[in-house]
């Protein structure tokens, strides 16, 4: 899961969404450094991406996608579920993407300085081209892929991946409508245990 859906599963608590946001760079122990609601986030990032790891469906898709995106075909995977989830948006959340958006751009804003120095470097770029909003369209997830191939080093060609999820898009949405809902349920589990 890439970060909408981190964002997205960690329901209306803005410090646990945040949390969640950052979890990938705060390893091992550090995330006890922080306020309860996010570690509560960060805690929860783990379990979201050990649930997915695990799952038959992410490894169907992680399967089909090998042969021509290597060793990045989970981080490629969790873009394009991004993009599944950010394409019906409004069916699983009950709100229009942008004003989901809007209101998390606003909480970072809010809570900027608990954000990990990495993310403090790229949040102006983030808000400023709507990345949340443009993972619903094949040109917004082609920049999430060159973006990554840029500063993370990412070795795909975006356009060869981009054009993997045109011609893989039926399989890989009834994919991710199966798997999705699965991973809703223990989130929501999840969140009430912990609270």
């Amino acid at each position: 899961m890439n970060y909408l859906a981190h964002i997205f599963l960690s329901g209306r608590h803005r410090q646990v969404q945040i949390g969640n946001f950052v979890g990938d760079a705060v390893k091992g122990s550090d995330y006890l450094q922080y306020p309860p609601e996010f570690q509560r986030g960060m805690l929860l990032h783990r379990k979201i991406d050990a649930f997915a790891d695990a799952h038959p469906d992410v490894r169907e898709a992680i399967k089909l996608g090998k042969p021509l995106l290597g060793r990045y075909t989970g981080v490629v995977m969790d873009i394009f579920f991004d993009y599944f989830l950010a394409s019906d948006f409004e069916y699983y959340a009950g709100v229009s993407l942008q004003r989901y958006a809007s209101g998390f751009y606003l909480a970072l804003l809010w809570y900027y300085h608990y954000l990990p120095e990495r993310f403090k470097g790229f949040l102006w770029h983030f808000i400023g081209t709507n990345r949340l909003y443009r993972y619903a369209s094949y040109e917004g997830i082609r920049q999430s892929l060159e973006i990554m191939v840029s500063y993370r080093g990412l070795k795909v060609d975006p356009e060869e991946a981009i054009d993997f999820l045109v011609q893989y898009k039926n399989k890989l949405q009834e994919l991710f409508r199966h798997f999705f809902p699965q991973l809703q349920e223990m989130c929501r589990e999840e969140l009430l245990l912990t609270h």
